[in-house]
């Protein structure tokens, strides 16, 4: 039978930590690119676009359709990134601090 207190000392530890680290997740940063690296979006572990920058030869208002398809392939592909960046954070300040619990599983929790 687990302790029941220990393991509430331990939910809370990992409460804290996880608020630490989500406070820090700002500063996280990763990047997509589509087309060849023609498109790069930058975005920040709080799940936002910081920046794009796109090849100058991509600038043409004939091809809009295009370029919206790869600034999208380019977005999603960051955002993937920044996923496993976020998680692998989360994972790294938590670890240990939670019990193994069978049937439970904590992997999902971020």
């Amino acid at each position: 039978m687990f302790d029941l207190m220990s393991i509430m000392n331990k939910v809370k530890e990992a409460q804290a930590k996880i608020k630490e680290v989500q406070a820090k997740l700002v500063h996280l940063k990763a990047e997509g690119e589509a087309g060849a690296g023609m498109v790069r979006v930058m975005v920040n572990g709080s799940r936002k676009v910081v920046g794009i920058q796109m090849d100058d030869s991509l600038v043409n208002l004939s091809d809009k359709e295009m370029l919206g398809d790869l600034i999208v392939a380019a977005t999603n592909k960051a955002l993937e990134e920044i996923e496993v960046k976020i998680k692998e954070e989360m994972k790294s300040a938590t670890d240990g601090m939670m019990p193994n619990i069978p049937g439970m599983d904590l992997g999902n929790m971020f």
